[in-house]
């Protein structure tokens, strides 16, 4: 019996130990909402920086007035644009939600993408099924009220959509193109029908790439197309991560290490910046967040050094 006392006491620090991460990651964290800031050197010497709100993945749903909250507060960081990368939508009734977080931003520039989860309601799953490989929409899935979600970012917030379209915004005097795709994750995404919108739009200072998945193929196209800076969501950062060492999943072909941040992109002898938020919420049935708080992303685009 003595022998077996350490084994025992091992197993009660382990358990221990996954009690308290459990209660960190479900009760705490996921409240712990935080502005991440870049400089992104992109722009031409002289030009007048911008700052770009980059958020994502909020899965709203009724309840969640915290979040609700601190999502309209971040109009106090006075963005001079907007991109929305999708998944807004967590419940059938959570445009009321995504009303009260986004009304403050009423007239500032923005644009939106959609993610699977402003088309379709989630549904309950494993979440140890993401490790295993990118999730899956249930075929029998309910759709969400799109319609209603898009009418209130474009006529109240006046914002555009860049659903496999394209666009040019002046912003704050400064002319920003941009490209968008649909939800990349289900294949929605029409990437033979971007070249010719994009060789049609004006000459700009940036191109933005705006995603909600950052598949490889997406983000080699937007380089292909010549866009200056890539910004997408999806992967939530991993949602939990292991200290010390970063996200085990993307849920998407990108590589994990980069599931979460700014890095760079190379294709084709191109190297751009890469922004991808880990957004600021998650499944109502995957309460939980683990080294990994949720975000949102204030990207300033300055000029280049030299």
């Amino acid at each position: 019996m003595a022998s077996s006392r350490p084994g025992l006491a091992a197993l009660g620090v382990v358990a221990g130990a996954g009690a308290a991460a459990a209660v960190w990651g479900i009760g705490i964290e996921r409240y712990l909402f935080t502005v991440r800031h870049h400089t992104v050197r992109v722009l031409e010497p002289g030009a007048t920086p911008l700052r770009v709100l980059h958020v994502s993945d909020a899965h709203m749903a009724p309840w969640q007035h915290r979040k609700q909250e601190w999502m309209a507060r971040l109009a106090s960081l006075r963005p001079d644009l907007v991109v929305n990368t999708g998944d807004n939508l967590g419940h059938r009734d959570g445009l009321d939600g995504i009303k009260r977080a986004f009304e403050p931003f009423a007239g500032i520039p923005g644009v939106f993408v959609h993610g699977s989860n402003d088309l379709y309601e989630p549904s309950p799953r494993n979440p140890l099924r993401y490790i295993l490989g990118p999730s899956k929409r249930a075929q029998s899935a309910p759709r969400l009220d799109t319609d209603a979600l898009d009418r209130f970012f474009v006529v109240e917030l006046g914002w555009t959509g860049l659903d496999n379209l394209a666009a040019t915004l002046d912003v704050r005097g400064t002319s920003v193109n941009l490209v968008g795709v649909n939800d990349a994750h289900h294949g929605l995404d029409d990437l033979e029908a971007l070249p010719p919108l994009v060789e049609a739009l004006p000459s700009a200072s940036v191109t933005l790439g705006v995603t909600h998945a950052p598949y490889v193929r997406v983000l080699d196209a937007f380089s292909d197309l010549g866009a200056d800076v890539l910004i997408a969501g999806h992967t939530h950062g991993g949602q939990v991560r292991v200290p010390f060492y970063g996200a085990l999943v993307s849920n998407c072909d990108l590589p994990p290490k980069q599931a979460r941040g700014l890095s760079t992109w190379t294709h084709d002898g191109r190297t751009v910046p890469l922004n991808v938020s880990a957004g600021l919420g998650h499944s109502i049935y995957s309460p939980v967040r683990f080294a990994c708080p949720p975000e949102v992303s204030l990207l300033t685009l300055a000029p280049r050094l030299g």
